[in-house]
């Protein structure tokens, strides 16, 4: 293994290898292990951007970029391609000159080759084009068959995952090729939607994956988390479109047309117990606004399917709404999260879209207390069961009098508690010496409040004197 090496010497060591390389293209003066051992050496010393300028240069990348594809030894090719991924990742204006140059072409064919490396290094490769670029990768999906090649490739990984377990799991390498190729799709269906049709012919075998593929602890981590991002932007391809046996809907496929909701919801259970609300802002917002997308365009059969699995149940409702510990009460505490504000806003709106976007069914599955914040910040009606108890001017008063009913029995609608189960409150008689304090205490009141002169209020302590309720102690 080759020493590492810090400051100046790094550099020097690094424009040595550079020279020697730049030289053997020119006069092919070095054997294949030669060559591939000075390209590992290299690759030591490609982690950091400290003191690494001399391979950020237009003569470094191009070295570079040549012997990774115009070599005629694979293994060089990928020993190089392998050190020029890691200069494009290190230094962003590298990525430019690569363009310039006219590699790209050479990196979507190779992508072509059924090889889970050469898969990785290109599609990397590519995906980092996607930024600070002005690359246009409309010519690699037009004439060099990109979205095709990514297809394929996730149609190869695909069949590595069985039912039975019967396969060989996939290696560490068939996990970060699939990775990469899944992070080139989520930016190219981003940005290039006019071939969002294409690429979407990948969305069985991603489902397919995501649905057979291990789940580890935590869960919300590659592949899952890279498969779940690509579905969400897939699933747009499926949004308005029945579904028809001459062209099914992978989301819901025959004969179990639940086993990808089911699977997307619990990953969702799973990472929602496991992960800080700090962690979930990041990691599960794409998840739920991939169920928001999923519930948008579900079967009429499917959709009462997700609102029974991520809407209270009427078992919950002994208590509070949100004291429990399933799914659904999880969901409706993260709904007021004060560190999540993504991940509040996405999970309110699922709530809501699971509701029908209806505000009255909206404060019956959650509970006004819950909804509230919702309704008002996107100027949405408040359900006049739910409000006209604000109303001094209403009998009772108090908010919680004013009840809806689910399935016959009446509900809290603040708290989405059944009535009957409301504990009972229970006030100790107060002794004659904590009433006289607590008349004190209100005499003091209202004389300050008097004083101010904001407001006309008489003393009630004073009216009690003078109309002769108040007896004098002996």
């Amino acid at each position: 293994m080759a020493q590492q090496l810090n400051g100046e010497a790094k550099e020097r060591e690094i424009t040595r290898l550079m020279d020697i390389l730049e030289l053997d293209l020119e006069q092919k003066n070095l054997l294949p292990p030669q060559r591939n051992a000075l390209l590992a050496e290299l690759k030591t010393h490609i982690r950091t951007v400290e003191n690494s300028g001399p391979l950020f240069s237009h003569n470094a990348v191009k070295t570079l970029s040549r012997h990774t594809f115009d070599s005629n030894s694979m293994v060089t090719s990928r020993e190089a391609a392998k050190c020029l991924a890691n200069v494009l990742l290190l230094e962003s204006k590298t990525r430019q000159l690569f363009v310039d140059l006219g590699y790209p072409i050479k990196a979507a064919q190779r992508l072509k080759n059924d090889n889970r490396e050469d898969e990785l290094l290109n599609a990397r490769i590519l995906f980092l084009l996607t930024y600070d670029t002005t690359f246009d990768f409309s010519q690699l999906f037009d004439d060099y068959q990109l979205a095709e090649s990514i297809n394929l490739n996730i149609v190869r990984h695909s069949k590595s995952y069985s039912k039975t377990g019967r396969r060989d799991p996939p290696t560490a390498t068939d996990t970060q090729a699939l990775s990469e190729t899944l992070k080139l799709l989520f930016n190219l269906s981003q940005y290039y939607p006019r071939h969002l049709s294409t690429l979407a012919r990948s969305a069985p075998s991603i489902l397919k994956i995501l649905c057979r593929t291990h789940l580890a602890t935590p869960v919300l981590q590659p592949p899952v988390t890279y498969l779940v991002n690509a579905l969400l932007n897939l699933s747009v391809h499926y949004d308005d479109k029945p579904q028809r046996d001459s062209d099914p809907n992978p989301y819901f496929p025959k004969p179990d047309q639940y086993c990808n909701i089911d699977r997307f919801i619990s990953i969702l259970d799973n990472a929602v117990r496991t992960y800080t609300e700090e962690q979930l802002e990041t990691l599960v917002t794409p998840l739920v606004t991939l169920l928001r997308k999923v519930f948008e365009f579900a079967p009429s059969h499917v959709r009462p399917h997700m609102q029974t699995a991520l809407l209270p149940s009427n078992s919950e409702r002994s208590q509070p709404l949100g004291q429990s510990n399933t799914l659904a009460s999880r969901l409706l505490r993260l709904s007021n999260s004060p560190v999540a504000p993504s991940l509040r806003e996405s999970v309110s709106s699922l709530l809501f879209e699971l509701s029908d976007k209806d505000a009255t069914s909206f404060v019956r599955n959650v509970g006004y207390g819950f909804a509230s914040g919702f309704l008002m910040t996107h100027d949405l009606p408040v359900p006049t069961s739910a409000t006209e108890g604000w109303s001094t001017g209403q009998s009772g008063g108090d908010l919680g009098e004013k009840l809806t009913s689910v399935d016959g029995k009446e509900i809290n609608p603040v708290t989405g508690q059944i009535k009957e189960m409301e504990p009972e409150v229970s006030e100790e008689e107060m002794t004659e010496e904590e009433k006289e304090r607590e008349a004190e205490r209100l005499f003091v009141l209202f004389e300050r409040l008097k004083a101010t002169g904001v407001v006309s209020v008489k003393n009630p302590v004073e009216q009690a004197v003078q109309e002769g309720r108040f007896e004098e102690l002996d």
